[in-house]
């Protein structure tokens, strides 16, 4: 649940407050250091989720590794892996932490000749913000093949079933995410349901309020 209220707060920012230029390294840079602090949160919001998704994808292959090991194993690994990665991509979609360096650096230098390698560095962010990203397609997969996992225990039929359309939209979405525009915003509400009844069940799994069935 951590995770998809880290992602609302997101969203409910990126709906409250201005967005930064989507073209121009020397322009974003000039908004991110007017902008700072906004800029920073919200690029934290759409990070830290990665850290807690590892954690659910790990409950879940755990959990499920009676219905089929290996499938756990790989769907797991998957999953746990491409939400690392994550943290490791220059790129959140909605901007960069390094942006903010380069904001800094940029109005360090003072003159144009010693801004230009700043706004060009810039440049390459602002593009690895629009292309399909390995790492969103991977996450998708994740989904994907977790929810088939589920589709072996019978207690989670209706959870498995939205997992599974979760991770097939996911990885249409991700592959045409710089056509789609706002349409994109579909597999993020999928995905959001389908993490809120993955937080519900792990929870009362852990509580001993319920089980998955035996056979």
């Amino acid at each position: 649940m951590s995770a998809v209220a880290a992602y609302v707060a997101a969203l409910i920012l990126v709906t409250v407050t201005d967005p930064p230029p989507t073209s121009g390294g020397a322009a974003v840079l000039a908004f991110v250091a007017a902008h700072r602090t906004v800029y920073v949160l919200r690029q934290l919001l759409w990070l830290t989720p990665a850290v807690l998704l590892m954690v659910v994808s790990l409950a879940l292959a755990v959990a499920l590794r009676e219905r089929g090991r290996s499938f756990a194993a790989v769907g797991g690994l998957i999953a746990i892996a491409s939400w690392a990665m994550s943290l490791a991509w220059p790129a959140t979609g909605d901007g960069a932490l390094a942006m903010v360096v380069l904001s800094d650096r940029y109005a360090d230098a003072g003159t144009a000749a010693g801004q230009a390698p700043f706004a060009a560095g810039a440049e390459v962010l602002i593009a690895l913000n629009d292309v399909p990203a390995v790492i969103g397609v991977l996450q998708s997969i994740g989904v994907l093949l977790i929810a088939l996992l589920m589709r072996r225990e019978p207690s989670a039929a209706a959870l498995a079933w939205l997992g599974i359309a979760t991770g097939v939209v996911g990885v249409i979405s991700e592959l045409l995410r710089p056509v789609l525009g706002w349409a994109y915003a579909i597999y993020g509400v999928l995905l959001f349901a389908w993490l809120i009844g993955v937080s519900g069940t792990l929870w009362r799994l852990g509580s001993g309020q319920s089980r998955w069935s035996t056979r």
